[in-house]
């Protein structure tokens, strides 16, 4: 069978992941698919950086329109990112009847139903394990293998850099700003790390998951998101004290009025494996109704193993021997007919639970009217950690983890509790998940 021929769209360490990978194990992927794949031409702007590394193997060109153009490519790999120039050739290889592969989690998350939806009409496949979670194969797990399952919630650690600093924040003892510049340094933050820090990164992958899940469009504009940059290095260490680790997690939670979509630091008791992933890592936990609780973890970034998802991507185009796209699974787990436009609720109708930080007087009442606003708005308590004030200070932090309750509710009563004298600063508010 004649070599499914690929163009590669962008050259930089993912792209030169791929092309390593077809190399060195083109002999076992022929194997498992009965054909070869071959880079048959790459764009880049630095030709003759590229053509250094491919040699005579692929043809190298400046314009990426030409890869598209080009009648012999069967599958173009978008790896260029953003949504500008990467959306319109993503359409245009879709035109020109090329299946597609990208690692554009931003660009599927903001424009995905419009793509997915040239996609069908056009008749060809549009595949992107790679942008969600790096090398941990999670796209296909919700496409295929959780098929016979009703998904009950997602919640997972999907942004590396994030997960690094809050790793080092609890090891070190140190604040954000200074982890920060530390990440930057060893190359785990870029120099504008704002989408990863700001939570939109896993904002972007939490909402493509959520439509695999749930059978529902893509709506990542509906997603509550909520960064680490205020979290302080205090916050990590009485979460330790309570049982907690503080993760970024993406959640998504079908719930009877709708879908929960929420990006925002969490407390997960230190028993679950998901709040033992350091460093980089990233991991996912799917609670199916059949399969119960299954965890997937794993690298969410770096060369390979993004490129690792890529070329997975690509033996399933290879596999589909007959071409016909409509047989095979939908790429977003249902079927398009059957897609729901269930309402993503607003943070303030969610319902859980939370750790929450008041700096306040050191002075005798305090507790009582603070724990008073919470009764009377029949928000309970779970546990609570009273400091004494240090020697010559006249404040302290009072420490509350509550039972579950309406967002909305929590918020009501924190502006009456954040109007009393006696509490000195902005409560700090972490929604606590248990993951059981």
């Amino acid at each position: 069978m004649k070599p499914l021929k690929v163009g590669l769209l962008g050259f930089g360490t993912v792209g030169q992941g791929v092309f390593e990978i077809l190399r060195r194990n083109q002999t076992e992927i022929v194997r498992r698919t009965g054909r070869a794949i071959q880079v048959e031409m790459v764009s880049r702007r630095q030709v003759a950086l590229a053509q250094k590394i491919v040699g005579e193997s692929a043809k190298v060109v400046s314009d990426a329109r030409a890869v598209i153009a080009n009648p012999d490519i069967d599958v173009v790999i978008e790896l260029i990112g953003g949504y500008g120039i990467a959306k319109a050739l993503v359409l245009e290889a879709i035109a020109a009847g090329k299946h597609v592969v990208t690692a554009n989690k931003a660009l599927l998350a903001v424009h995905g139903d419009e793509i997915f939806g040239a996609a069908a009409k056009a008749g060809v496949m549009v595949l992107f394990e790679a942008a969600v979670a790096g090398g941990i194969p999670i796209i296909k797990t919700l496409r295929e293998g959780l098929t016979a399952n009703r998904i009950q919630w997602v919640a997972g650690i999907i942004n590396g850099t994030t997960n690094f600093i809050l790793s080092e924040m609890r090891d070190k003892g140190l604040d954000f700003a200074t982890v920060l510049k530390e990440a930057q340094a060893l190359g785990y933050a870029e120099a504008d790390p704002t989408f990863d820090i700001e939570g939109v990164d896993a904002a972007h992958k939490a909402s493509l998951m959520a439509a695999m899940a749930f059978g529902i469009p893509v709506q990542f504009d509906k997603a509550y998101v909520e960064g680490i940059t205020k979290l302080g290095a205090e916050d990590i260490k009485y979460a330790e004290q309570l049982g907690y680790r503080i993760k970024l997690l993406g959640i998504s939670k079908r719930v009877a009025s709708g879908v929960e979509l929420r990006v925002h630091p969490t407390l997960i008791p230190t028993k679950r494996l998901i709040a033992n992933v350091e460093g980089a890592m990233n991991a996912v936990m799917v609670q199916g109704d059949a399969v119960g609780t299954t965890l997937y973890y794993g690298k969410g970034a770096g060369s390979e193993p993004t490129a690792s998802a890529v070329v997975a991507d690509l033996v399933d185009i290879a596999r589909m021997v007959t071409g016909q796209v409509a047989q095979v699974a939908p790429v977003l787990a249902f079927q398009a007919s059957s897609v729901q436009a269930l309402p993503i609720l607003a943070i303030g109708q969610v319902i859980t639970s939370f750790y929450l930080r008041m700096r306040v007087s050191d002075e005798a009442g305090v507790l009582a009217k603070v724990t008073g606003i919470l009764g009377e708005a029949g928000i309970s308590i779970d546990a609570l950690i009273q400091h004494e004030a240090k020697d010559g200070e006249s404040q302290t932090d009072l420490i509350i983890l509550t039972h579950d309750c309406l967002e909305a509710i929590m918020d009501k009563a924190l502006r009456q509790v954040e109007a009393l004298p006696s509490v000195l600063a902005s409560v700090v508010k972490i929604r606590k998940e248990e993951l059981a």
